[in-house]
């Protein structure tokens, strides 16, 4: 399959998917969008390395096998066993955030991903949210890949939990319940400017979170 997984990717996938309902019986909300073959950028918040694994759980087999992680080379790039498991077993797109390091446009690699036929999930903030604040700012990125391939469908989803389940310094994870909530496509207007596109963006994962008074959506 073009842009498809190989059969390694397949089986871990597979894997990572029975683990990760075990621990966190992660469910999928379709709240405003629903599985559709389109391709897809699934951009998502981000507090947790486990982030795009339960995205990627909530998927169908079929567009797991074609979906990939947008992820930081320096972190998943850096020593034999990080490369292998982004590389051969979780299937991600690896970037080079390092503006003055950098050996590839970040942008031009997600381009070629997305021109292979592969659906990404992207975390738009860029890193980590170490913070209180629900969602970073959103960078550039979300903005070129909209204004670059139209065609793909843009869809919101919020990860409630992984950030507990797996918190920063963890190396076990701690079952805790989990769900996917993904919204309704957002498309860049004609002409709309990059900041006003990114800050509806913004707000349309930001009114997939919990309430505040903790009721389930």
């Amino acid at each position: 399959m073009r842009g498809g997984a190989s059969l390694l990717q397949v089986a871990s996938g597979s894997v990572l998917a029975v683990l990760a309902r075990v621990v966190t019986g992660v469910r999928p909300i379709w709240a405003g969008s629903a599985p559709n073959g389109r391709q897809r950028i699934y951009f998502a918040n981000h507090a947790s390395h486990g982030d795009f694994i339960l995205v990627s759980t909530c998927l169908t087999p079929f567009e797991r096998s074609r979906t990939a992680a947008v992820a930081g080379a320096d972190y998943w790039g850096a020593g034999r066993l990080r490369r292998f498991i982004s590389r051969r077993l979780l299937r991600t797109v690896l970037v080079e955030r390092n503006w003055v390091e950098r050996t590839a446009d970040p942008m031009q690699v997600m381009f070629a991903a997305l021109d292979t036929g592969q659906s990404l999930i992207f975390f738009p903030e860029g890193t980590r949210n170490m913070t209180e604040e629900p969602l970073l700012r959103f960078r550039s990125g979300l903005y070129n890949l909209a204004a670059a391939r139209p065609d793909v469908e843009l869809v919101p989803c919020w990860i409630e939990n992984m950030s507990r389940v797996l918190p920063k310094g963890a190396l076990l994870p701690i079952p805790l319940l989990c769900r996917v909530v993904f919204g309704e496509p957002v498309r860049l207007d004609e002409g709309e400017d990059r900041k006003v596109f990114l800050d509806r963006a913004r707000q349309a994962l930001l009114a997939l979170a919990p309430q505040k008074d903790g009721n389930s959506r």
